[in-house]
């Protein structure tokens, strides 16, 4: 269904009133939830006790509370709850974790801990159970093109803080994202269908449809899951150049076929996934460069050229454990393929070629294409003693192979959208033409111990020695913004990484342990352009944490504290000059914090929580120069001075959550609960210093520019919700910001490549107030 817009206030639609009648049905007694999200009474004793959760953050099935480490878990359940169908939706329930939206689901990048995404290499890995997905080389956009599963059909996601070089190797440097999914169940026969609508306010309307099988082939050793879902984003941003409404509507589809084994000594699971991400346009709004004040609606952008953004994900996974008696040996393979297309207005940016270089009377209009395809074959072997013993090991050898090829499309035209009159169009109406094609090929050991010494100290160490190989070309055919031609380079590269954690429990439920860690950013070849390198480096870094994890008051407090500094070192840079650009390794970064997450059950019915995070990230030196030869002159370009805060990390940020459950008289069971979640102040860039010096004495400076970054206010935004249902059936509403808050999640200045005169601030919007009402049916 296509979104429309709506003229009637939000709270005088029919959907509004359904939901603010659901909200309206809770009271009464509480009915707990346990760690799977079925709703069950509890037993009186442990009624008021907090759940506990299951992590495999160290490729183990571990109690959270005993792993060393700064883990975040969002069940299956709170996904549910919120309406979730994008990282921006819960971000703010992980300590740490900042998400920039680009103005859809999937233009995404992720930051954790300040470690702010600076080139297109990832800073986050990204698991889907036991195989990686997206690209750990730097011509896939992987910092940008995050994975933004829809999650369904998910038991949870865990987000690991700080680096996991050890077990998770390259693009692990600042943390990890996994999504966990949903296994078959070899007992029982599950069906579930459900339905539900979504509103934007002042926006378009939107349906989603989801249904899940399980079935059991052969009870207690054979099972099927079977899952598909489709999520209508509704639009609610306008164009004030053509008069288009709601133009970011889109879709995500997804389906999800698992067959699961489970052998006297042998288990085995396999999967295959698809995933589909399509949007019309991105949620961009123009704001006027001085004030940020909107220059037309207060949801309206400028642009001349659509914005389609799309990405497909097909993955297949297997995954074998074989019980040695001994050790457990584990296989898991991944195949995937991912296919993405975004194509930008890049009218301000290159539409005055017509008028600036050409002569025309006006300036015309321009996009950018961008194609990416990867294929990625991911092998692990391990072997792992059994959990529990005083002496815990595990080793193995992994091994991954992408063949990628990013494209870039480059066109110029008139104002009015028409190609440029013959013969420009033939001469100038493709500015470039680029394919890269590359390869990333990685081989890797790894080990990992954990030694307990009595009953209260244990210790792990980790270490993993990585080699990879890389290959691309820069092939232009056609353009005046990149030299016609092939150049091809390649790299190599070893890299070592380690980690050591003591833990030492202070009592039964409290646990302090420290945590020393060492990650990497993979580098490889560079493009071909004046002044950059023809190659950079891996960004390395080393993280120092202290952590306390602690329960208390008969289990019904959970605490845990932690704090860190990294030192990041090698820090790859994202360099342009006239609209085209290449990377530098531009110098040194730290990044010093506090991390808080919490939860009280005041009552049997009543759960509160509190996150928060304070980060102070900063450049710690100016970032290596990059010298750009111009004939009679040289450009001396910095991308980033001494003292800069890391783009899109706020020094604090917070949210509070609480939730009630009920149960009525009449056998209903049901909660309501709210999530209020706060952002602070964030920059979007670093400091750009642009230099014009003699040619070949950069001490004699001719002219200086700097360009300072955006500064992006805080926001805050309120997340309400509730259900109620019995045992086979339950209908949830949600209402998402519910004050209608205004906040930026990303912005970016539009400006000419020629005169780098600033048109306007292109800024994406946290998503405006949205309302939906969910039913789901099991049988």
């Amino acid at each position: 269904m296509n979104a429309f817009q709506s003229a009637r206030p939000w709270y005088r639609s029919p959907l509004s009133l359904a939901i603010a009648s659901t909200l309206a049905c809770a009271a009464a007694p509480v009915l707990a939830q346990d760690a799977t999200g079925v709703d069950t009474q509890p037993p009186a004793d442990a009624a008021v006790t907090l759940d506990s959760v299951v992590v495999t953050a160290n490729k183990r099935v571990e109690n959270i509370r005993e792993v060393g480490a700064s883990i975040s878990v969002i069940g299956e359940r709170q996904l549910e709850n919120m309406g979730a169908s994008s990282l921006s939706d819960y971000a703010a329930l992980i300590p740490g974790m900042q998400v920039q939206n680009s103005g859809s689901p999937g233009l995404t990048a992720v930051s954790l801990r300040g470690i702010s995404a600076l080139s297109p290499g990832a800073t986050v890995a990204t698991y889907i159970d036991e195989v990686p997905v997206g690209s750990s080389g730097i011509y896939q956009g992987a910092s940008t093109l995050m994975l933004d599963l829809l999650p369904y059909d998910i038991s949870r996601v865990e987000v690991l803080r700080g680096p996991q070089g050890t077990l998770y190797g390259a693009g692990a440097i600042g943390g990890l994202l996994k999504y966990v999914t949903r296994a078959p169940d070899l007992f029982h026969d599950e069906f579930r269908v459900g339905f539900g609508l979504r509103s934007v306010s002042d926006g378009g309307q939107d349906w989603n449809g989801r249904i899940g099988v399980s079935v059991p082939l052969q009870e207690d050793r054979l099972g099927l899951r079977m899952s598909f879902a489709r999520n209508g984003l509704p639009g609610y941003t306008d164009n004030a150049v053509d008069g288009r409404k709601d133009i970011n509507g889109g879709e995500q589809v997804g389906g999800r076929a698992a067959l699961s084994w489970e052998g006297d000594t042998v288990d085995l699971d396999l999967s295959v996934l698809h995933q589909r991400i399509s949007a019309d346009d991105r949620a961009v709004v123009a704001l006027e460069p001085g004030t940020y004040a909107p220059l037309a609606g207060d949801l309206e952008g400028r642009t001349w050229q659509r914005q389609p953004f799309s990405k497909e994900l097909t993955l297949t996974s297997l995954s074998v454990t074989w019980d040695l008696g001994w050790a457990d040996f584990v296989s898991a393979t991944g195949w995937s393929e991912t296919t993405t297309l975004d194509q930008i207005d890049a009218t301000v940016q290159f539409g005055e070629v017509a008028d600036l270089l050409l002569g025309f009377p006006e300036p015309g209009s321009a996009n950018v294409r961008y194609s990416f395809d990867l294929d990625k074959v991911t092998q692990e072997f391990r072997f792992s003693s059994r959990t529990g013993g005083r002496f815990e090991w595990m080793a193995g050898v992994f091994y991954t192979k992408e063949d990628a090829l990013q494209s870039q499309f480059a066109w110029l035209g008139q104002r009015d959208g028409s190609p440029l009159p013959a013969p420009y169009d033939a001469m100038f109406g493709t500015l470039a033409l680029i394919d890269l094609p590359s390869t990333y090929e990685e081989v890797a050991v790894f080990a990992n111990a954990s030694w307990r010494v009595g009953e209260r100290f244990k210790i792990d160490a980790g270490v993993r020695q990585a080699r990879n190989d890389q290959w691309f070309s820069q092939n232009v055919s056609a353009g005046i913004l990149a030299p016609v031609g092939e150049d091809p380079g390649k790299s190599r590269e070893d890299v070592f990484t380690w980690s050591l954690s003591p833990q030492f429990k202070l009592a039964e439920d409290t646990m302090l342990y420290a945590r020393v860690a060492t990650g990497y950013q993979p580098g490889g070849p560079n493009v071909a352009l004046p002044g950059m390198p023809p190659s950079v480096d891996s960004s390395m870094l080393t993280s120092y944490e202290l952590g306390l994890k602690s329960q208390f008051a008969d289990r019904r407090v959970q605490l845990d504290v932690s704090a860190f500094r990294i030192d990041w070192d090698d820090i790859q840079v994202a360099a342009s000059f006239n609209g085209i650009g290449g990377l530098v390794n531009g110098g040194e970064a730290t990044s010093e914090g506090l991390e808080l997450a919490s939860r009280f059950r005041a009552t049997d019915a009543l759960v509160l929580g509190v996150n928060a995070a304070y980060t102070k990230a900063r450049v710690k030196s100016d970032f290596a120069p990059s010298i750009i030869p111009q004939g009679d002159f040289d450009v001396v370009l910095n991308t980033g001075l001494a003292g800069d805060r890391m783009p899109y990390v706020p020094k604090l940020s917070w949210a509070a959550t609480a939730e009630y459950g009920f149960m009525t008289s009449g056998g209903l069971a049901g909660q309501v609960g709210a999530v209020l979640r706060w952002t602070g102040e964030r920059y979007n860039d670093t400091t750009e210093r642009q230099r014009v010096t003699a040619p070949g004495d950069p001490s004699t400076v001719l002219q200086e520019e700097l360009t300072a970054p955006l500064l992006l206010d805080s926001y805050r935004a309120l997340d309400l919700y509730a259900g109620i249902g019995r045992e086979r059936w339950e209908l949830r509403a949600y209402v998402n910001n519910a004050t209608g808050e205004t906040g930026w999640s990303s912005m970016n200045p539009a400006s000419g490549a020629i005169s780098g005169a600033v048109a306007h601030l292109a800024a994406v919007p946290i998503q405006p107030r949205t309302y939906g009402i969910e039913f789901d049916f099991r049988f």
